[in-house]
């Protein structure tokens, strides 16, 4: 029975379109620091620091997805925010601060409020071009820029 969970999940991961993979990511950071932040609420020491952990390490893949060739100045401007994201993930776990995770959450959370409105844009851009050349059948055209990532197909 806990299999099936992680077969869904590895299938949803597989066949995601890299938009919502980047949202998903934004989704697992929040989550983490959340239980990091539980973690500490509740003086269990061990969850805190593997829910700080693993947000962490999320941030370091969301920051090595970043395309420097899509766009270098935003690449650095969001290489920035991910660095400072993760030091206060550090810090909230070293020092045990809940503040400091809180500081680190907002931001995670604008970010994916940010990336959603984005993705909504784009499909709506997407159906008004489909709707206009009567070709687009969904799904990522072949050579879009999104934010910090680059899908080319």
């Amino acid at each position: 029975m806990g299999q099936v969970p992680d077969e869904y999940l590895r299938n949803a991961i597989l066949t995601a379109p890299p938009e919502q993979l980047q949202l998903m990511l934004y989704d697992g950071a929040i989550r983490f620091a959340r239980r990091g932040v539980e973690g500490i609420n509740s003086r269990n020491w061990e969850e805190a620091f593997n829910g700080f952990s693993r947000a962490q390490k999320i941030i370091i893949e969301l920051l090595n997805s970043l395309n420097y060739e899509v766009d270098k100045d935003l690449c650095t401007r969001m290489a920035g925010l991910y660095n400072f994201i993760y030091r206060k993930l550090v810090e909230a776990s070293t020092n045990r601060d809940v503040a400091v995770a809180n500081q680190a959450l907002e931001i995670l959370e604008y970010q994916r409020e940010t990336w959603v409105m984005l993705i909504d844009k784009l499909r709506e851009e997407q159906a008004t071009q489909g709707a206009s050349s009567g070709e687009w059948q969904g799904g990522a055209p072949a050579d879009v820029t999104y934010g910090p990532l680059s899908v080319q197909g």
